[in-house]
């Protein structure tokens, strides 16, 4: 088992990565969770479920834990208070105290919605992380960002609420479909712009980037191993995002946008993402931020992954409207997390609408 500690000052846990860990649940729970809570909520939905959801329910009988567990609908147009009321209403049924705890077992949906219902039942009990898609075990899972989306905006109704423990077992990856592996992709490239270029070289040396298959048990685990440190890295450093942590937003604003135009789940958030990284290297190369050949080497990289790198048509001032309702914006002004060359970003406040329409006139 490889264990990467989020160091925060209050509520420091590990994220721990292992081929099988997920029946060792319980038993990794045991080490930071004395005296253990007997009642436990796992919250998952049917395509995880079914095949993970039993050793799950094992491995904590096993060490002690009372679990139960609830099946809910998870993908993104389902991701809205109802579905965390409905969470809300079996914590209420399993009479969940303050020393009870949920664990969210599913992608970052489940994780973001039952992260969310943890952080407001009884004003907050713990979360334990288990991730089954790519993207949920290097972005999602770790940081204690929780919530749900608004028909204003993505994630605008939320709460940090750490987790008590992340388990990564990448086995579970062997039942996600091809397109969801590639999302997470998305933000794998991610890592590598923002502060990893050693992570985006290899990336573009490994021949197959589509699927788990063909990244091999190595490759895998060195990007699980780099992702997931660069994010606790940054968390530790800035826990609720008033500063460095907006960097891992890169590629996230123009993405969100094109989440909520196109509709949700029309796009996958990691290829939402993919799209957003090429549109605003395309604004970096246009303010003069970035180089040409370093913003090929992302749109070639995207590509690789399966993903989709062309801008959608979408009407620009309802482009430039949604902007402005994102989380980010302050005094008016929409951050972007710009690229000034593989491996390094800065944030840039001073973007004009012009500059914006240019871009998307570039970009269509």
């Amino acid at each position: 088992m490889q264990r990467i500690p989020v160091k925060l000052a209050l509520n420091p846990y590990n994220v721990v990565i292992g081929s099988g860990s997920l029946q060792s649940l319980g038993e990794e729970l045991l080490r930071t969770d004395r005296p253990a809570p007997r009642k436990v909520l796992v919250v998952s939905n049917p395509d995880v479920a079914a095949p993970y959801g039993e050793t799950c329910l094992k491995s904590l009988r096993e060490s002690g834990y009372e679990p139960e567990l609830l099946v809910i609908e998870a993908g993104e147009d389902q991701k809205h208070l109802d579905t965390v009321s409905r969470i809300h209403d079996a914590a209420h049924r399993l009479r969940l105290e303050r020393g009870s705890l949920m664990v969210a077992l599913g992608g970052g949906v489940v994780g973001d919605m039952t992260g969310f219902a943890a952080a407001t039942w009884l004003r907050g009990i713990a979360v334990v992380q288990v991730p089954t898609t790519l993207l949920a075990m290097v972005d999602a899972a770790i940081g204690g960002k929780t919530g749900v989306n608004h028909p204003g905006g993505k994630n605008l109704i939320g709460a940090f609420h750490q987790p008590k423990l992340v388990l990564i077992d990448p086995l579970t990856l062997n039942t996600l479909p091809a397109r969801e592996f590639r999302a997470g992709m998305a933000e794998v490239i991610k890592y590598g712009v923002i502060g990893d270029p050693e992570l985006f070289a290899l990336l573009e040396n490994i021949e197959t980037l589509s699927d788990a298959s063909g990244l091999g048990e190595q490759n895998l685990q060195t990007i699980l191993e780099r992702s997931t440190q660069a994010k606790a890295e940054v968390v530790a450093a800035d826990e609720r995002e008033g500063g460095r942590r907006a960097i891992l937003n890169y590629g996230h604003t123009f993405g969100h946008v094109v989440e909520n135009l196109t509709g949700y789940g029309t796009w996958l958030h990691g290829e939402a993402v993919a799209i957003g990284m090429v549109a605003v290297g395309e604004l970096a190369v246009l303010r003069g931020d970035w180089s040409r050949l370093d913003a090929d080497r992302q749109r070639r990289l995207v590509r690789k992954c399966g993903l989709p790198a062309i801008w959608p048509a979408l009407a620009q001032d309802a482009v430039l409207d949604t902007l402005q309702g994102d989380k980010k914006v302050q005094d008016g002004r929409v951050r972007f997390v710009i690229p000034s060359t593989i491996g390094s970003v800065h944030i840039a406040s001073d973007v004009s609408s012009e500059e914006i329409r240019s871009c998307l006139d570039c970009l269509s």
